[in-house]
């Protein structure tokens, strides 16, 4: 088992192969965090670490037993750290399944992590396990701060799901949809990614990208000032507002799209939100496009009080004449979360309602029910397909299928591809 865990460092760069989508394979992790370690092309594949556990290795195999000499990593703090990272790494291929073939492949079986429960303290016995805990090794409370810098370092790879608390590796996740490869469930997906998903290549030309909230009501917080969670929330997201519009082509089809991103500041509606989706509108109106909104939000934005209230009655005004004057065509995507004064207004006003699997949809949450009506409300009574089952919506359609089953509802109402 031991030859085997230092042996893998060897592949860890079939991992970056693996998951960047490229013949590189010059170092290990994200590409996202390729900052941190400037290789060029002609940089060896073996690194010292590398040269130096593989003769570590040969000098055990060929010896039978450790010799003082073996512990020579351990002398200095890097070492020790290049330790931990190194069962890291283990921990990684000892629960995945990978195909270590040239080839590019992904399917069902590769590069899962099984879990019943994911636990911080799992992960640390696992290391703690490979270490052995030997008296010439760094003090317990040392080794369990290594270990937790190591697993914050890494943590940020995988997504892990709310319904089966199974680990879904991110790069891989996304090329799956961002559905659970354990249970199914579909997590939750930020607007960039469903611009990609949903929107042919090249097509997509956004609209009202540098439209900024004013605090309006300049909303008081002692803790953070509105402005400044704005700032935060464009910095981390690299996004102006809680969604996203414009227009492109669904195979083929001239469509307006607008895609709420619950990671920005739970795609709360605030007055930007509301003039960006009446505005993609009137520009369906007057194109004479199809409409769809991708809803994903927790209601109206309470930092801007009645203003954000407002964009209810304003989208919907909008909306009557899109519908009912010019008779043009709408459809409403509800994800999960989809409440308050989302699903008061636009969210609910689609021609066709279409639901993701599992979703959850209310317009209240169910302690805010149970304490204002003091009564239980049933589990499960806020979900996609008890709701369905009571006629809310008209379809529940899985990611998968999504884009192709849109073209072909629109082609039924008489919105055909470009030729």
């Amino acid at each position: 088992m031991e030859k085997r865990w230092f042996n893998s460092m060897l592949f860890n760069r079939k991992l970056e192969y693996r998951c960047g989508l490229s013949k590189s394979i010059n170092s290990f992790g994200p590409s996202e965090n390729s900052e941190n370690r400037d290789v060029s092309e002609d940089t060896p594949i073996l690194t010292d670490l590398d040269k130096s556990i593989r003769s570590w290795n040969s000098e055990n195999s060929s010896n039978g037993s450790k010799s003082d000499d073996d512990h020579s990593m351990y002398d200095t703090q890097s070492n020790w750290n290049n330790t931990i990272h190194t069962c890291f790494e283990s921990y990684l291929f000892d629960y995945s399944i990978l195909d270590l073939d040239d080839s590019v492949k992904y399917n069902d079986s590769e590069f899962t992590i099984y879990s019943d429960n994911y636990k911080h303290s799992e992960f640390k016995s696992y290391i703690l396990s490979k270490l052995g805990n030997s008296s010439e090794s760094e003090s317990t409370s040392d080794t369990n701060d290594n270990v937790d810098d190591c697993f914050e370092k890494y943590k940020h790879l995988w997504i892990e799901c709310e319904n089966c608390y199974g680990l879904n590796y991110k790069k891989i996740s996304k090329l799956k949809m961002n559905i659970c490869e354990h249970c199914g469930s579909h997590l939750k997906m930020n607007s960039s990614d469903r611009i990609e998903l949903s929107i042919d290549p090249g097509t997509w030309n956004p609209m009202d990208e540098d439209m900024f909230s004013l605090d309006p009501i300049e909303f008081h917080d002692e803790e953070e000032p509105y402005l400044d969670r704005l700032d935060s929330y464009q910095e981390k997201t690299g996004l102006t507002e809680a969604i996203q519009t414009g227009t492109g082509q669904l195979n083929g089809i001239p469509v307006a799209i607008g895609f709420m991103d619950f990671e920005f500041m739970g795609g709360s509606m605030g007055s930007v939100v509301g003039e960006k989706i009446t505005r993609l509108i009137e520009y369906a109106t007057n194109q004479r496009f199809p409409l769809i909104i991708v809803c994903a939000s927790g209601g109206a934005r309470m930092q801007e009080g009645s203003v954000s209230l407002m964009q209810m009655a304003k989208i919907s005004s909008a909306l009557y004449n899109y519908q009912i004057t010019q008779k043009l065509f709408y459809v409403s995507i509800l994800t999960s979360p989809t409440t308050g004064g989302v699903t008061a207004s636009f969210g609910m006003l689609g021609d066709v309602i279409i639901v993701e699997p599992n979703a959850y949809i209310a317009f209240a949450g169910k302690r805010v029910i149970e304490q204002t009506l003091n009564t239980e409300v049933p589990e499960g009574s806020q979900s996609a397909e008890f709701l369905f089952d009571k006629g809310i919506f008209d379809l529940i359609v899985p990611r998968n299928p999504l884009k192709e089953f849109l073209s072909e509802l629109f082609q039924f109402h008489g919105f055909f591809p470009l030729c």
